[in-house]
């Protein structure tokens, strides 16, 4: 789950870490009221959408009267904004975020991520921060300074004071980073995160460490024991498919393919679609229908699936362990009978009465293609996808 910048940089002020005064807007009215609220000549108006690179998107904008800050408010409010991690559907802004401008005098960049392959938490620091951060992390990496914290001691104080003094920072510089990174890791260890980001990291012109943008995403698994972080969630800036799946005890994430995915367990899921990629069709999504795949759940999946208009066909593969495949394949005919899909509907049943589930599927006269295998289940579903598309280009 991620949070907005507004919400990150609350969290990393309840652990210390050093942020601008801020208010938050909905209408330029409200943005005009929070920039004199906030004081000062100069101020930032910053589109809140889950996403980086909103500076390149035209999403901040720096404004020098309160003029200025009403036609930036009335610029963005309502706005798509398509970043490079948005993607081309981009992301509508609600909300703004308003704060002083700083007088910088340098951007600083530092992340804290899970390193999985290594078992730790990694903190990464670079003297290049801003918004360029994404080219120069992929052009030229060897400049990323990164430090392994290990999960049973947290980051000490010589790590924080070690990346600090590789940054490039002296004098007083030195000990306000350190107290930064060591706070930022308490928020990131405390609340359960996934990964924190500070850019950029500005050191001003009176030589002030402050975070002038931060970004933070949490453990979705975790969140029933963080209360205050579920609060957070903003669901009009997810893909409302995810949603819906989470709503229902499903595991979904759409994707951009045309083949519709029902499936018991994330493994098998996962291995579904790279079998359908290695077949040469693409998969419109992952989706985990756990392993009580019951008939509920079955009519749930269906439903979801085909609330995506780009599926042409939509592959079932279920492996009955627990389950039965027999009472699997009942819940497919229910869905499929109450649903009425328009795509074809391919079945790969395997496990504990897998021949009885297959004798249903067949007896159902609802047209469904049963599979013996998944490697035929999926060529199967690439075909009736090519077909499908030789089809349309016939009737034109």
């Amino acid at each position: 789950m991620e949070v907005h910048e507004y919400q990150a940089k609350q969290l990393l002020k309840e652990f210390g870490v050093p942020i601008p005064a801020g208010g938050l807007a909905y209408s330029p009215e409200q943005a005009v009221y929070r920039a004199n609220e906030i004081g000062g000549e100069k101020w930032v108006v910053k589109a809140q959408i889950h996403s980086g690179a909103r500076g390149k998107a035209g999403g901040i904008k720096f404004c020098s009267n309160t003029q200025d800050v009403w036609d930036a408010a009335e610029f963005l409010l309502g706005r798509k904004l398509v970043t490079d991690q948005t993607g081309a559907a981009g992301k509508i802004v609600y909300r703004l975020y308003i704060e002083p401008a700083a007088d910088i005098k340098s951007e600083l960049y530092f992340g804290l991520a899970l390193d999985r392959s290594h078992e730790c938490i990694v903190a990464v620091g670079s003297s290049q921060g801003g918004v360029d951060i994404e080219q120069v992390s992929s052009k030229n990496p060897e400049s990323l300074i990164r430090i392994n914290v290990e999960l049973a001691v947290g980051m000490q104080p010589f790590q924080a004071r070690q990346l600090a003094f590789q940054l490039g920072l002296e004098g007083p510089q030195v000990q306000q980073a350190t107290n930064v990174f060591l706070s930022a890791y308490r928020a990131f260890r405390d609340l359960d995160a996934t990964m924190l980001e500070i850019n950029p990291l500005a050191i001003t012109q009176a030589d002030v460490v402050v975070a002038l943008d931060a970004k933070m995403s949490f453990d979705d698994n975790a969140l029933f024991r963080r209360s205050n972080i579920s609060e957070y969630r903003d669901k009009s800036q997810e893909d409302p498919r995810e949603m819906e799946a989470a709503d229902r005890g499903l595991s979904y994430v759409g994707l951009d393919g045309n083949i519709g995915c029902i499936v018991n367990g994330a493994g098998l899921a996962m291995a579904t679609m790279d079998i359908i990629k290695m077949k040469g069709g693409e998969p419109a999504n992952f989706l985990d229908i756990g392993g009580g795949a019951s008939a509920e759940r079955v009519a749930k999946a269906f439903r979801l699936v085909l609330s995506d208009k780009k599926v042409e066909v939509i592959l079932v593969n279920i492996f009955a362990g627990i389950n039965r495949c027999d009472w699997v394949a009942e819940g497919v005919v229910q869905a499929v009978r109450k649903l009425k899909p328009e795509v074809p509907v391919v079945v790969r049943l395997s496990g504990t009465n897998a021949a009885l589930g297959q004798e249903i599927i067949n007896h159902s006269d609802l047209g469904m293609l049963v599979a013996d295998t998944l490697d035929q289940a999926a060529e199967v579903a690439v075909n009736s996808v090519v077909n499908s598309m030789i089809g349309f280009r016939g009737k034109k």
